[in-house]
């Protein structure tokens, strides 16, 4: 079986960091020991299956290899979600011995039984958007932009999101669907904020748009989101106003549509939406928050079957799939 070339997805290499005051500020008080010169593997998880073993493994990046950490359906989470997780990972038996090669195995999504929740008009492109797409509620948007409380909604259960070059998917009775390519916040079950990996929230613009009260008809429906190639941990992100999101998008093997932005275009901070989350819920498997999106492809635009879509965020790496359209199954 040929498998993807995964290290053109997954950024690879030695990283030396130095943690920077603004992600604290944008982290909002989500306080935990963060090494400040650091130099070895790249701390970016992934969970990944091989021909031999179909049992979904946890392993750590290290250049154009994989350490392998722990196995099971619920490994990644028990890594995730304990009180010491980088001292673990540090001081895995696997860390010092056993290397497999990216290419010879299947990088899954990065997520166990997390919900997958979204946040939306976090970014002043999308308020427009909203607003442009929809004739009835358009001026909830702005005003949801600018309140205290933010837009946050239910996006998706692991059943219904796909990994690395995995095919979303564009609802069947929709004729204008984008992708929506988001950084995602990887939370424990005591709300704290452990890494990022890369979230694609598809959604059918025409759905939402004839009423507002359709959005989860437009968000939520099986392939409608994306997450991966992996999870960086939270202390070796850039700064928020250093990580910078691109959208690419192929049709027949031409770009048809590029767009960036940064994270620094939030308008809010991370632990400002975490906060809001929680208030009145209990995640007792954790969750992964998708942020929102700056970036909007043109009204005129919309996914068909075979689009190419390429996410690219610094300090993750790039999440690619492919496009169906129609009833998953």
């Amino acid at each position: 079986m040929t498998r993807p070339d995964h290290s053109r997805y997954l950024a690879t290499g030695p990283v030396r960091l130095f943690f920077q005051a603004e992600t604290r500020a944008h982290i909002s008080g989500q306080a935990r020991e963060i090494p400040t010169n650091w130099e070895g593997p790249s701390m970016r998880l992934i969970k990944f299956t091989t021909d031999s073993d179909s049992t979904p493994q946890v392993g750590l990046m290290d250049g154009e290899q994989v350490v392998p950490l722990a196995s099971g359906p619920q490994a990644l989470s028990a890594i995730l979600h304990s009180d010491d997780f980088l001292h673990k990972i540090q001081a895995a038996p696997a860390f010092s011995r056993q290397r497999i090669d990216l290419a010879s195995i299947q990088v899954n999504a990065p997520i166990d039984n997390q919900e997958v929740w979204g946040a939306g008009v976090t970014y002043e492109r999308s308020k427009s958007a909203r607003q442009e797409e929809s004739e009835q509620g358009g001026s909830f948007y702005d005003q949801v932009y600018r309140a205290a409380r933010p837009e946050l909604f239910f996006k998706a259960t692991p059943s219904r999101v796909v990994g690395p070059n995995q095919p979303i998917r564009v609802r069947g009775d929709s004729r204008w669907c984008v992708p929506e390519p988001e950084l995602a916040l990887v939370i424990s079950p005591g709300l704290k904020l452990v890494g990022f990996t890369i979230g694609n929230d598809v959604s059918a613009r025409d759905i939402e748009g004839e009423n507002p009260l359709y959005l989860p008809q437009a968000k939520v429906y099986d392939g409608c989101c994306a997450l991966g190639p992996g999870i960086t941990l939270a202390s070796f992100m850039p700064a928020v106003t250093d990580i910078e999101i691109r959208l690419e998008i192929d049709r027949g093997g031409t770009a048809i549509y590029a767009g960036d932005t940064s994270a620094g275009r939030m308008v809010r901070s991370f632990g400002e939406l975490i906060e809001w989350l929680g208030r009145d819920n209990h995640f007792p498997g954790g969750l992964i928050l998708l942020t929102g999106t700056g970036i909007v492809p043109p009204d005129d635009f919309s996914l068909q079957a075979g689009d190419l879509v390429r996410i690219t965020i610094g300090g993750i790496g790039t999440l690619e799939n492919p496009v169906v359209q129609g009833r998953g199954t």
